[in-house]
């Protein structure tokens, strides 16, 4: 069974680099894919990226990580003002990424309006691989 699961901006908000650096691998670490509100700072994906290499067995091969960020046509001044206030006062919610074992998560395709995500389940290529 694949699994999906969300993670919204207000539940990893509060977390410092390390700590939300460790519940993103944890859930995928247990086969999950993760659908995360917002994105992550380019250093802490730099950091997410080092932990699963230090981490990779025969288990778990490692991670698929891709972010889509709406791209905005020419705003005015007073709309991209705004933007930044808001994010200034909520956060960055912009965009959304998506985190997945290596094992499940085959490819990614990524255009700047939507991501197409090719997986696999283990447990299906496990029987194939019986059967042969």
């Amino acid at each position: 069974m694949l699994t999906l699961r969300f993670v919204p901006y207000h539940e990893i908000e509060s977390l410092d680099s390390d700590q939300r650096i460790q519940k993103l691998l944890k859930l995928a670490k247990e086969d999950k894919i993760i659908l995360m509100q917002g994105r992550l700072e380019p250093t802490e994906e730099t950091q997410l990226i080092q932990k699963t290499m230090e981490q990779i067995s025969k288990k778990f091969k490692g991670i698929e990580i891709c972010t889509i960020y709406p791209q905005e046509k020419s705003e005015q001044f007073i709309g991209k003002l705004r933007k930044e206030l808001a994010k200034i006062l909520i956060g960055d919610r912009e965009g959304f990424t998506v985190i997945g074992p290596a094992t499940i998560i085959k490819e990614i395709k990524r255009d700047p309006n939507k991501i197409q995500l090719f997986a696999e389940n283990p447990k299906n290529k496990k029987r194939r691989s019986r059967r042969k």
